[in-house]
């Protein structure tokens, strides 16, 4: 008979009432056996719905701060699986991710999986936000999302003084250095609601000082530190690559609505770094 090993699954949250309930329910939904499942959440002092809506899937609801790495390192060492998988709080699982994510690392010597995103939400400037994150799989860009805990726990988790923004970069740098990586079929569908421009780049602008963090870690002049943060890399390698470029041309209007939104964000970047420096 076929051995299913325990899986934890490790949702940090913070006032995601509007989400948590989706979230949840497609963990339970999974093809893998439900009791092989280990649902836990570690929120951060939300004021909403969020610990009780959570209370109604799993009684393994904790509380931690101040951000996301401490969040999911806590989830992790509170977890009893041989895997942890940890999805944010505004994403859907489609059911057969754990199934798969299993099977591949039993079989094939894996220690940790990326899992291909779907951007959903209402609006022309989804589409462009899923048309760019499916650039992104497997490259430095990306970062997984399913890991073999001792693995995790023997590369210390999440640097919890990087924070929110480059913390999976982070981790995802050194889960590879402990063994080998691949990419899984099944998605995760990211909702991101109705797009904002301008809620879209204050997101963006808050990452800039953990971004200083991490490169200070790692050097300026590593060479996955320029390719995640240099104009070439962002705005043409990583859509071009690997014959990438096909798809550029075969969708000219969301490569053009793409290559806005890149140039926005590089904008808003170069202004917090002048920003910056005059202070």
């Amino acid at each position: 008979m076929k051995e299913h090993p325990l899986v934890s699954v490790v949702v940090a949250t913070k006032n995601e009432e509007d989400n948590v309930a989706n979230c949840l329910n497609s963990i339970k939904t999974q093809t893998y056996p439900h009791e092989k499942i280990e649902i836990i959440v570690v929120d951060n002092n939300s004021t909403d719905k969020t610990k009780k809506i959570a209370g109604k899937y799993t009684s393994k609801v904790y509380n931690k701060g101040p951000q996301r790495a401490a969040q999911l390192n806590l989830g992790v060492r509170k977890s009893s699986g041989k895997y942890v998988l940890y999805p944010d709080a505004d994403m859907i699982l489609s059911e057969k991710i754990i199934e798969e994510c299993v099977d591949k690392c039993e079989n094939e010597n894996i220690i940790a999986l990326y899992i291909p995103e779907k951007i959903i939400g209402k609006g022309f400037w989804i589409r462009v936000r899923d048309f760019e994150r499916s650039f992104y799989n497997t490259t430095c860009i990306d970062a997984v999302r399913f890991v073999k805990t001792d693995k995790f726990l023997k590369v210390n988790g999440f640097d919890e003084n990087i924070d929110f923004g480059p913390d999976d970069w982070d981790f995802n740098r050194r889960i590879k250095q402990a063994g080998k990586t691949d990419i899984i079929s099944a998605t995760l569908d990211h909702n991101e609601g109705a797009f904002n421009i301008t809620n879209y780049l204050n997101k963006k602008k808050k990452y800039t000082p953990t971004f200083d963090k991490y490169i200070e870690k790692w050097g300026k002049h590593d060479p996955i530190i320029k390719k995640q943060m240099g104009a070439h890399y962002r705005l043409f390698g990583v859509f071009t690559e690997n014959s990438k470029w096909k798809k550029l041309i075969a969708h000219p209007i969301l490569s053009i609505s793409l290559y806005f939104l890149r140039i926005m964000v590089g904008i808003q970047y170069l202004k917090m770094r002048i920003m910056k420096k005059r202070d």
